[in-house]
């Protein structure tokens, strides 16, 4: 019975690390999808160098793993996502991926607040794994 718990234990860890290395993403794949991105973010390295030219709509993403939410300095958040950066969360692969597929959503499952919504309209329908990549890669390492 012992074992038996154990091999099962072992299977079930395998198949998470498989999983969880399938979430790494593609960093070419996310920079090819970047187009979807760069009529509202771009993309610039804090000595100015243009990584990516884009819109100013949306914050620049240039750094942005790790990175306390809504705190790019100079840039106007909505209120509500505003207050959820003061709480102190930061940027990880799920949270982008989350927010990504559905802003509104993130925002209300993240502030507990049913009639917000988020400023950001468009939906990374499949992608946020290599986007995030992506991202990782043009940016420092942490």
């Amino acid at each position: 019975m012992t074992k038996m718990i154990a091999i099962s234990t072992l299977a079930l860890m395998s198949l998470g690390l498989s999983a969880t290395a399938s979430l790494a993403g593609d960093a070419a794949a996310g920079e090819a999808a970047w187009r979807g991105c760069r009529s509202c973010h771009s993309i610039t390295a804090p000595d100015g160098t243009q990584i990516q030219r884009g819109g100013r709509t949306g914050p620049n993403l240039y750094g942005i793993a790790g990175r306390q939410i809504a705190s790019v300095e100079g840039f106007r958040y909505s209120e509500i996502l505003a207050e959820y950066g003061a709480t102190g969360a930061v940027w990880t692969a799920e949270l982008f991926a989350e927010y990504v597929a559905d802003p509104t959503a993130f925002v209300r499952a993240h502030t507990g607040d049913n009639s917000a919504r988020s400023p950001m309209s468009f939906r990374l329908r499949s992608g946020a794994d290599d986007m995030w990549a992506y991202l990782e890669s043009v940016a420092p390492a942490q």
